[in-house]
């Protein structure tokens, strides 16, 4: 996946900041405890550097120069000593506070940004996730909302006290000199404003494509361990590996290049503090001799923009790192704005079931025509099976009747409704899909099985066991339907797992069953009891049968024969 970047950085950072407005006077609270701490260490450094001139001066048996007294600098060696420590005491209370505030609201909002993906998952879910990229997709839900973290925790409230407390010390430095203000500020915009503004756009997409990358290792990890059988037996492994050190290798040199641009950065950062801070103390000399400041003036000025570029350091720092988090940023924005390919309906009269009609569909996946012209008619209580070869479109033709897309032309039917006229959880409870592939959580064999009516009694669960052909096999078990399944299953075969899946479905108690090959991880004894399940529901269940084998049809009582295009 190599998308670039939709919007630009502020834009990133506009929606994201869009989030805190609940919690907007914590945030409040957060910069009010941020500029106060600055302050507090900004003129612990000033107060600290006059007493140490004093000190030196009276030690040294020379007289204070005139400019020298007043202020701060008449006061005694003592109640200075403890004005210091207070003011250290306060900065790291201050400081605590603020870091409190916004770690609050960055895992307050992690949590809530986390709810609002989970939410566009399901709203997105079947049809545009069905080929995603899963390990993207896991990026995204992990390290991507976690980087935002850095967002919220030290990027927001940062760049506020940083101009609010810049902009106090311009008004300190150039109360006796607007061209030490005017110094002061360049000084600033420099360091918080044009480093942080230029590393972003030098680094914004490489910070983009490392995300990407990530996860695009990521899912070849986990394509790696789920066909780990495979690659052992077909030894594929050095393939494998290879293809991963060479993605490792390439995010590797991605992660360089940030680190170099991340280096630069600070170089330039620190360069220019030190040029501000010399044109400062040059500034101030010349004034001084020219009689427009004092002695203790000068002094002041020239710590004070030595002391003060601490809160814009801060952001000057946060310019590579902010290039990732804001390429998360983007990714975790781009989902939560996909638009669902169908759209839930809810709000409509409740649907009566009857006959399941398609007349002259059509259908392609993207440019790929799968279904053209396509009609056919499932009678109420009846069991219609389609055969055909792969690739045909059985499967799509059960997922259309899900709803899982929506067609392009002609229309389907249940009873007298178009389904996209049908409350879609009106719709999910009058079907119950059994695909190709069963999914099994990490729980029991009767919690699995529970999934197709969660509040079902254990003597339910055991009677859709048994019309599936595994109670038998479960009552073996040394924990019988108590056992675990293992993570996806593993500790079952295909047959047990797709037996239980037939389970769900005849747990579901739906009216219209959709069984997609149901038995083609069945023996011949296995299959025959499962149709023999089915045949007796006819006359209450309406079936659409999908199999490739002649002998599951036996079981339908019409056929439709499907062919490739």
């Amino acid at each position: 996946m190599r998308e670039g970047r939709r919007r630009s950085g502020p834009a990133v950072m506009g929606r994201l900041i869009g989030l805190v407005k609940p919690l907007l006077p914590l945030m409040c609270l957060a910069i009010l405890l941020g500029v106060a701490g600055y302050l507090c260490a900004i003129f612990l450094t000033i107060l600290a550097g006059q007493a140490l001139f004093r000190g030196l001066m009276e030690m040294m048996g020379i007289s204070l120069m005139p400019g020298m007294t007043g202020g701060f600098a008449s006061m005694r060696f003592t109640s200075l000593f403890f004005l210091l420590i207070l003011l250290a005491v306060l900065r790291g209370v201050l400081h605590y506070g603020e870091q409190y505030c916004n770690h609050f609201i960055a895992f307050k909002l992690l949590a809530v940004i986390r709810h609002k993906v989970f939410a566009a998952l399901r709203r997105l879910c079947p049809a545009k996730l069905e080929g995603r990229d899963k390990g993207n997709l896991i990026a995204v839900l992990t390290s991507d909302i976690e980087l935002l973290e850095v967002f919220y925790a030290h990027t927001i409230s940062p760049i506020v006290i940083a101009v609010l407390t810049s902009g106090i010390m311009i008004l300190y430095i150039g109360r006796n000199s607007a061209a030490a203000g005017i110094l002061a500020l360049a000084g600033y915009l420099a360091v918080g404003a044009a480093v942080p503004l230029l590393v972003g756009r030098a680094g914004g997409q490489e910070g983009l494509w490392m995300r990407n990358s990530f996860g695009d290792l990521n899912s070849f990890i986990l394509d790696s361990l789920r066909g780990l059988d495979e690659t052992i037996q077909y030894r594929g492994g050095a393939k494998r590996l290879q293809e991963m050190e060479e993605r490792s290798r390439r995010l590797g040199k991605m992660q360089r290049k940030l680190n170099r641009l991340e280096a630069s950065q600070r170089s330039v950062t620190n360069l220019l503090i030190l040029l501000f801070s010399f044109a400062m103390l040059i500034l101030m000399l010349y004034f001084y001799r020219k009689g427009g400041v004092d002695y203790r003036q000068m002094l002041t000025a020239v710590i004070a923009m030595m002391g003060s570029f601490g809160p814009v350091v801060a952001l000057s720092n946060l310019s590579n790192n902010l290039n990732q988090t804001l390429a998360s940023g983007e990714r975790v924005l781009s989902l939560l704005e996909e638009t669902p390919k169908v759209e839930e309906i809810e709000g409509k009269e409740p649907a009566v079931f009857g006959d399941v009609a398609m007349e002259q569909v059509d259908f392609a996946y993207e440019k790929e025509q799968i279904l053209k012209n396509c009609s056919l008619t499932v009678p109420q209580g009846k069991i219609l099976g389609i055969h055909g070869v792969s690739g045909s479109g059985k499967s799509t033709i059960l997922k259309l009747l899900m709803r899982f897309w929506d067609i392009q032309g002609g229309s389907i039917r249940i009873g007298s409704r178009e389904i996209s006229g049908i409350n879609t959880a009106d719709l999910r409870d009058m079907e119950s899909y059994v695909t190709q592939e069963t999914c099994l959580f990490h729980d029991t064999i009767a919690e699995n099985i529970a999934v197709g009516k969660p509040d079902a009694s254990r003597e339910e669960i055991i009677a859709a066991a048994k019309k599936a052909s595994i109670h038998d096999f479960i009552t073996g078990l040394p924990k019988g339907y108590d056992t675990p399944v293992g993570e996806l299953g593993d500790t079952l075969s295909g047959g047990e797992r797709q037996r239980i899946g037939i389970a769900r479905s005849f747990l579901h108690d739906a009216p219209l069953l959709l069984l997609d090959e149901p038995t083609s991880n069945l023996d011949a004894l296995n299959e025959g009891v499962i149709l023999k399940s089915l045949t007796e529901t006819r006359g209450e269940k309406t079936v659409v049968l999908v199999s490739h084998r002649d002998s599951t049809m036996n079981a339908a009582d019409l056929v439709y024969e499907m062919r490739k295009r």
